[in-house]
């Protein structure tokens, strides 16, 4: 199997009659999740003004851990207790970067197998060092402030302690950031 993190992006609609045991339902699941090694994080958003249409996106470290989950009777229950009212529409999976370009409303899935829209690769890599140049020169600066002996360490530690603090941030706060604020740019031309 696939080691790579692996994330899974699923469309449900809900009965508008139950809304709210729709959404009680839906955190239901991503606490039941939350219990399994190798989850990485969950979000769900409505369809802008389409109270009816979710979208749920789920993370795992890699396919053992989604087919873990997947297989689980946790997760089978919390499917049956909601059969009633909500009902599952599309699902996608994908690994590497090109899910973290991907806001949950706007997810599409072409059919006969094509791949969905994402950003091309060289906005991708421009959107990332956007995020990763400033971030590294103020780690640079503050480390270089804080730890005086900072440039004495070997080249490798230095890298290793730099990317052991950055990738969260980069990851959890840039991305997160910058997508936000290029999601113009990076919307495929229609």
């Amino acid at each position: 199997m696939d080691n790579s993190p692996i994330t899974v992006s699923i469309e449900r609609t809900v009965d508008p009659a139950r809304i709210t045991e729709a959404t009680a339902w839906m955190q239901t699941g991503i606490n039941l999740a939350t219990n399994y090694p190798g989850f990485l994080g969950s979000g769900w958003v409505r369809s802008g003004s389409d109270r009816t249409r979710w979208h749920i996106l789920y993370r795992f470290a890699d396919a053992a851990a989604l087919l873990h989950w997947e297989q689980s009777p946790e997760r089978a229950w919390w499917l049956e207790t909601g059969s009633g009212f909500v009902h599952e529409q599309k699902t996608e999976r994908r690994t590497g970067i090109e899910g973290w370009f991907d806001e949950p409303t706007a997810i599409t899935v072409e059919h006969a197998g094509a791949a969905s829209a994402v950003p091309p690769r060289w906005k991708q890599a421009i959107t990332i060092w956007l995020g990763f140049f400033p971030l590294n020169v103020a780690f640079a600066y503050l480390v270089g402030w804080l730890a005086p002996g900072w440039d004495g360490l070997p080249t490798a530690l230095r890298v290793l302690i730099t990317t052991l603090c950055l990738t969260p941030i980069m990851t959890y706060v840039m991305l997160p950031t910058v997508t936000r604020l290029l999601r113009r740019w990076l919307a495929p031309a229609r």
